[in-house]
């Protein structure tokens, strides 16, 4: 499958791939984690499944991501809400489930909260909504938080390569978008998968989820062991099984 290219209305040019679904069956939109891409393992995963399947899947990367034009630093959560709405309108029809890994679960809530009538599923890895202010600025040093408001960033160290450049226009658009302090009204079927060992999302942070959503269809599914990435064999099949839990919901909903 080749990459190609669409231009959202603000004139950002996204890369993505698609798979269009068989008969209406439902499309994946598959929604990357921060500083992640749509050729991890868990979104190639999500992909062959949905096409074994006949359903659609619908793989891009936001802005200053993957193979996506922009840089990195000048991302915000409004941007990177923005080009989530502009793939959906752009590249999909029929319904959706939101599969959202990490930043990808807050992309996933904020554009089910704004196109209610085209999403019908989420699928969640580690979601993270309101990360930029209840984990990233919290997890600065007094000394880190006044270099973001004084020279507009700091760099955090990461795990997973090098560091993250932490931007006070990251921080202070996060605070516009910060949803876990009321109910978050979504009615559809929910999935979340969340390792008790994930050194970035803590797992009361996914408890906090499933109280606020409003859907009576939450199964929340904590992994002892797991890590933030939840990217083993088992945690793949896991992923997969879920979606295909809700695949089968939504499914059932759109042809009776």
């Amino acid at each position: 499958m080749t990459t190609e290219y669409f231009t959202s209305p603000e004139g950002r040019r996204l890369a993505f791939r698609k798979i269009p679904a068989v008969n209406g069956r439902p499309t994946l939109i598959w929604l990357s984690g921060y500083r992640s891409d749509m050729m991890g393992g868990k979104a190639q995963a999500v992909q062959t499944w949905a096409q074994e399947t006949g359903n659609g899947a619908v793989l891009f990367d936001y802005s200053g991501h993957g193979e996506s034009e922009g840089r990195f630093e000048d991302g915000t959560i409004s941007a990177w809400r923005e080009d989530t709405l502009a793939a959906i309108d752009a590249l999909s029809d029929g319904p959706l489930i939101l599969v959202g890994s990490s930043m990808g679960g807050w992309m996933a809530l904020l554009a089910a909260l704004a196109r209610p009538e085209r999403v019908k599923g989420l699928v969640l890895i580690a979601p993270a909504p309101d990360f930029t202010e209840k984990l990233m600025w919290a997890s600065l040093s007094p000394a880190q938080q006044e270099e973001v408001m004084t020279e507009g960033v700091t760099l955090r160290p990461s795990d997973y390569g090098t560091p993250d450049p932490v931007t006070k226009a990251l921080i202070e658009d996060g605070r516009n978008w910060q949803i876990l302090d009321a109910p978050i009204e979504f009615d559809g079927p929910v999935r979340i998968l969340q390792g008790m060992q994930d050194p970035d999302v803590p797992w009361s942070h996914a408890l906090e989820i499933n109280e606020r959503l409003t859907s009576p269809d939450v199964v929340l599914t904590l992994i002892k062991d797991g890590d933030h990435r939840l990217s083993r064999d088992e945690d793949v099949a896991r992923l997969i099984a879920a979606c295909g839990d809700v695949v089968g919901k939504v499914g059932r909903g759109a042809t009776g």
